[in-house]
């Protein structure tokens, strides 16, 4: 009975300090008013039905020793699946809090710099029994609603821990548990968000299904399976709407080439396609996603060309599928006695390519940097022929 009531009394503690004082924390004002409430419970009540952190824990001021745990074969296999969990959920924790920290200063962080402190962090505390550290948004704009707007105020927040760890830690022993309960009952609800759950069921169902797979599988199993099958969920509605904005069209009698000439070549006029050849032009990237719907499309025409041109000026990266696909049909078309022309490849696309050894494959001088270019070329092929 008594630990729920210190519990209760911590949460309405919590709760109410705001509206005294924003610069000092609810908590610190439960642990110490409930700590000191619990001893006057035993020492002048004899009440010792609340149990404490030195009830149930040793405490050590001691700073442990550096040690360097056996590593085997069997224990890597066992924690890379949650090592990796914990690697993702913390950063992806420490750059929330990093980018709320920026809206409210008005500054900007390095992303880069972050994550390589905090791995390197994160190496080093386990050798003296820590565990993962990230960023977290309530220290943060703690800091920053006392004035703390710099690295320095993390530096002193960590020295002051520290001081508290080697020289206050005995104290602790007499927190309530019930206390500490009720500490982490606020810090749940200030985690959940439920405000902004209402939000996010407005958004597109395929990350609504997201959510809610996430959410149930949290409370059904536990946050690492959650993370991992979210995120497989994810990465897999994020292909498929890649390989949605991915589009091949045929581009059937005239080319407006000015949209993609260099101002050096000055104004052109729409250029015709030959008899004989077949425009087909790629929007978007051409991956494993989008694969299939060029040879769709070529399935189109009944005629046989003597040349095909593929304009890809709108074609951001190729993927190895993708180099796969492209080096399928220059095989397939020269069998058929039709040869292959891109235009409008860019420098990225062009170094991929090159490396992959599909330019000895169709020729480099069937490797066009504009389409009018490429329509001489075919004239100049069929001319052959």
């Amino acid at each position: 009975m008594w630990s729920a009531i210190i519990g209760v009394a911590s949460v309405l503690l919590i709760a109410v300090t705001p509206r005294f004082s924003k610069k000092i924390p609810g908590s610190l004002i439960a642990i110490i008013v409930m700590t000191v409430a619990a001893l006057l419970l035993k020492n002048f009540a004899g009440v010792t039905s609340i149990e404490t952190i030195g009830d149930r824990f040793s405490i050590s001021s001691e700073l442990p020793d550096a040690q360097v745990p056996p590593m085997t074969w069997e224990t890597i296999k066992s924690l890379v699946s949650p090592a990796f969990t914990i690697a993702i959920l913390g950063a992806i924790e420490s750059l929330l809090s990093a980018t709320v920290a920026d809206g409210v200063t008005g500054d900007h962080h390095d992303s880069n710099t972050e994550l390589i402190a905090q791995g390197m962090a994160n190496l080093a505390s386990p050798l003296f029994g820590g565990i993962p550290a990230t960023g977290a948004i309530a220290r943060t704009m703690t800091n920053i609603n006392n004035g703390g707007r710099t690295p320095v105020a993390g530096i002193i927040h960590a020295a002051v821990l520290l001081l508290i760890f080697l020289f206050l830690m005995p104290l602790a022993q007499y927190i309530p548990m019930a206390c500490l309960a009720g500490v982490l009952v606020i810090v749940s609800y200030g985690m959940s968000g439920w405000r902004s759950f209402t939000e996010l069921m407005k958004n597109p169902k395929s990350d609504v299904a997201v959510l809610l797979i996430t959410f149930f599988l949290t409370i059904i199993f536990d946050l690492t399976i959650a993370i991992e099958v979210g995120l497989l969920i994810a990465c897999l509605l994020f292909m498929k709407r890649m390989a949605e904005t991915t589009d091949v069209k045929v581009i059937m009698d005239e080319i407006d080439p000015n949209d993609e000439v260099d101002i050096e070549q000055g104004n052109l006029e729409h250029l015709t396609i030959p008899k004989g050849v077949e425009v087909y032009e790629i929007n978007g990237p051409y991956f494993f996603g989008a694969g299939n719907k060029f040879e769709e499309v070529m399935a189109v025409f009944g005629d046989r060309p003597v040349v095909r041109v593929i304009r890809m000026r709108k074609v951001p990266f190729v993927d190895s599928t993708g180099i796969h696909n492209l080096k399928n049909l220059c095989i397939m078309s020269r069998k058929e006695g039709i040869q292959v022309v891109l235009s409008g490849v860019n420098s990225n696309v062009q170094t991929v390519l090159e490396k992959s050894g599909f330019n000895e494959l169709i020729g480099k001088e069937n490797i066009c940097d504009h389409i009018s270019t490429a329509l001489e070329r075919s004239k100049e092929i069929i001319g052959d022929k």
